[in-house]
């Protein structure tokens, strides 16, 4: 008997919804940081085992819309929780739960599963869920799996939703832009990061070499200072760290150049959103 189909990772921002899809992936497939909302689009972290494949879809928080941005992060999470077979629905174990997010868990599907996370901080959170687990330290991941495989549908042989070895939906393009934008999240300002976006502009490949240009849009040109640092230190330090992770993706030298553009007011441009792939 073969076990497969997608699950949905949905939770308010800053639950561990992509911390806890990498780790059962055991790949960096969503960029992770302690701003909120930082996932903008529906992610696929593929798990194969020797008689299933788990398809998870990281998902933006669960948030109230402000702008047109905001509108398609909640889209994506609506599309998911109607698009899966099973929704693991993720509460943040370190805070407590309030009303309004008692009764959106009351009102989703029965496919559900509720999980508190991060079990290895302190907890506060009372609501009574089917599981806690900790992705930092694997606490209880491998029992997730299992509740997970028994809410699945059944195959006679195995049934491959993407080809073995893959671990994601999302081009290598895609993966390094948000590892760019992974790193600005880390060091710039609270103001800056829901209004930065990264664009590849050029992507050249061959056999011993890869060479990107990259674009960080912001909003303002006070953002823009702020991206580029003194001396244009804080480009530099996003620059190494994406570069490195893009090495390591691709498994040649990478010349990763980036610059900052401003673009105001671009989280309200529809066809710009879906341009960079919102």
């Amino acid at each position: 008997m073969f076990k497969a189909g997608f699950v949905g990772i949905i939770g308010k921002p800053n639950a561990g919804k992509s911390s806890l899809v990498n780790k059962m992936v055991g790949e960096k497939v969503a960029i992770i940081s302690s701003k909120p909302q930082t996932t903008r689009d529906n992610i696929l972290g593929i798990k194969t085992g020797e008689n299933y494949q788990i398809v998870f879809v990281d998902t933006p928080g669960v948030h109230r819309s402000k702008n047109h941005l905001d509108k398609v992060m909640m889209k994506n999470v609506r599309s998911a929780i109607n698009g899966v077979n099973v929704i693991v629905y993720l509460i943040d174990g370190s805070k407590r739960v309030d009303e309004d997010e008692r009764k959106y868990i009351e009102h989703l599907p029965e496919n559900k599963i509720v999980v508190i996370t991060k079990s290895d901080l302190r907890q506060v959170c009372d609501y009574n869920s089917d599981l806690k687990i900790s992705s930092f330290t694997g606490e209880n991941l491998d029992k997730l799996i299992q509740i997970i495989l028994e809410k699945l549908p059944n195959y006679d042989k195995p049934h491959y939703l993407y080809e073995d070895g893959y671990f994601t939906d999302k081009s290598i393009k895609f993966l390094i832009s948000e590892v760019v934008r992974e790193k600005a999240l880390e060091i710039l300002h609270d103001e800056v990061p829901h209004g930065i976006a990264v664009e590849i502009i050029r992507f050249y490949e061959t056999n011993a070499l890869c060479e990107i240009d990259t674009d960080i849009i912001c909003e303002n040109e006070r953002h823009k200072g702020m991206i580029i640092g003194k001396g244009g230190s804080v480009l530099k330090e996003i620059g190494i760290y994406a570069r490195k992770y893009a090495e390591r993706l691709l498994d040649k030298k990478v010349v990763l150049k980036l610059f900052v553009r401003v673009e105001k007011d671009w989280r309200n441009k529809p066809e710009k959103i879906k341009n960079l792939g919102y």
